[in-house]
């Protein structure tokens, strides 16, 4: 019975994109099992998972469904600086990103305190603050080991 959790999952996404009021379609079904698959994924790399299960997908149709599904919050966008953006499922918390400068690979990271926002602006000039982006950057264990290694 190896059947069953994969309908169960696909069933999932429907949900979510219903619960969002958007349409159930296959490739907005496609592209948010990818995300959740492909966590941090570029879109490059969602596009190339995508076409696994839908060969026919264009470029455009996949951009607009992850525009549909960042806009709606069921997937979060995060583009660090000099670097293209990548598209995570996790969504609903604040947490913060970790990325190594050599290789481009990047980690969750809980929020540090654990409310949103986390980090208290000093002076929030009038603006209502309802969320905080925090990028570290580092080097990860595998650069750190092997500093020849993926280097751009």
């Amino acid at each position: 019975m190896g059947h069953a959790s994969n309908v169960s999952t696909l069933t999932d996404y429907e949900q979510l994109l219903r619960s969002s009021d958007l349409r159930v379609t296959r490739p907005r079904v496609a592209v948010l099992s990818a995300v959740h698959e492909h966590p941090h994924a570029d879109t490059d790399s969602i596009i190339g998972a995508v076409r696994q299960s839908l060969a026919e997908v264009s470029h455009q149709a996949v951009y607009d469904v992850l525009r549909a599904l960042t806009a709606a919050g069921l997937v979060r966008r995060i583009q660090p600086s000099g670097s293209v953006a990548r598209y995570e499922s996790r969504v609903g918390d604040n947490h913060h990103h970790v990325i190594c400068r050599s290789c481009g690979s990047i980690a969750d990271v809980d929020c540090a305190v654990g409310d949103a926002p986390c980090l208290h602006a000093s002076n929030d000039h009038g603006y209502a603050i309802d969320e905080a982006e925090v990028i570290y950057w580092g080097t990860c264990p595998n650069c750190s080991s092997n500093p020849h290694a993926h280097t751009h």
